[in-house]
């Protein structure tokens, strides 16, 4: 099969080409997916850079969610069958013409979805999903300042908060992306280059929970925009890891600090959190209810193309590859 590979083992979007590999073999419990669209996320440029390696036992190719149809089952497995309409998250493995993913951290596509936009849904819900409503215990009637409203991860938190019946304050960068944030149904958007994201948020009422990817000095201007009992969840650092707080502002407003990565997490954990997504969230998708927007669809020859195109911060929405 073609799979993108890392010329060197790690290096820039150039460095990325389309080799003949291995076609991989569903082993127990495990289920092969042929690949119509796979996401394109920052961790994959990072491990690109040699900065996030896959856990042990993963796929050393890139790609962490793709939607396709199953061409194969491994013993035990009874939930899929031949041919079935897929989206998985992966541990590595996606920018392939094939994946082979644990069967239980599937979720079904209906006929309604299109196998391109469901490509670029399992990453960014999971992520969503477990940061911002269980560990941010985000509900009903809260405010959430979602920073990089434009991104993947951004437009889905806009998306699944408002169906939730939250209140959503969106930051970005740009008057443009700030208004693309708005069009999506953030209540209030803020473009960060003009404005300071904090101070408006306060003037605004304040957030109860903030889901940050950013870090660095946004650190000390998320406690600032917190209100009494908030929570800040940490999904990245695109601004930097190294941060310095006032403990007695944390104390005094009673907040809770809380961060996750999904990759390395027990595949036991992943099959709890897909099936809770599946009972609570992946219905807003799959029933049409939300929709994610797909900023650009590439070939998968093209992935360095791809990559390119996502360190440049211009997207809307979802960036994905079509093996």
């Amino acid at each position: 099969m073609r799979a993108v590979q890392i010329r060197g083992g790690k290096g820039t979007a150039d460095d990325l080409f389309v080799a003949e590999v291995d076609r991989p073999s569903p082993k127990a419990h495990e289920i092969l997916i042929r690949v119509v669209s796979a996401g394109v996320n920052r961790p994959d440029i990072a491990q690109r850079e040699g900065n996030y390696p896959p856990p042990p036992g993963a796929s050393e190719v890139m790609g962490l969610e793709v939607a396709g149809t199953v061409a194969a089952v491994g013993a035990d497995v009874d939930r899929w069958r031949e041919g079935d309409r897929v989206a998985a998250l992966l541990p590595g493995g996606g920018y392939a013409e094939y994946a082979v993913v644990d069967a239980r951290h599937a979720l079904p596509v209906p006929d309604r979805m299109s196998l391109e936009e469901a490509g670029g849904l399992p990453e960014t819900v999971f992520t969503v999903f477990t940061n911002l409503f269980e560990r941010g215990r985000l509900t009903a009637g809260e405010t959430a300042l979602i920073h990089g409203g434009n991104s993947g991860i951004g437009t889905t938190a806009i998306l699944m908060a408002k169906a939730a019946g939250a209140r959503v304050i969106a930051t970005a960068r740009g008057a443009q992306k700030a208004e693309k944030a708005l069009s999506l149904g953030a209540d209030i958007a803020i473009d960060v280059a003009s404005e300071d994201f904090s101070a408006a948020t306060r003037a605004a009422g304040g957030a109860d929970v903030v889901l940050d990817i950013i870090g660095g000095d946004y650190f000390r201007r998320n406690i600032d925009a917190l209100n009494p009992d908030g929570r800040l969840v940490q999904i990245a650092t695109l601004g930097g890891n190294l941060v310095e707080t006032d403990l007695l502002q944390l104390m005094f407003k009673r907040l809770t600090l809380t961060a996750s990565t999904l990759r390395g997490r027990p595949a036991d954990e992943k099959a709890r959190l897909t099936a809770a997504i599946a009972a609570q969230a992946w219905p807003w998708f799959t029933e049409g209810r939300i929709r994610l927007p797909v900023d650009k669809s590439f070939p998968l020859e093209q992935a360095g193309a791809a990559h390119a195109w996502l360190e440049t911060g211009s997207q809307f929405g979802k960036v994905v590859l079509r093996p």
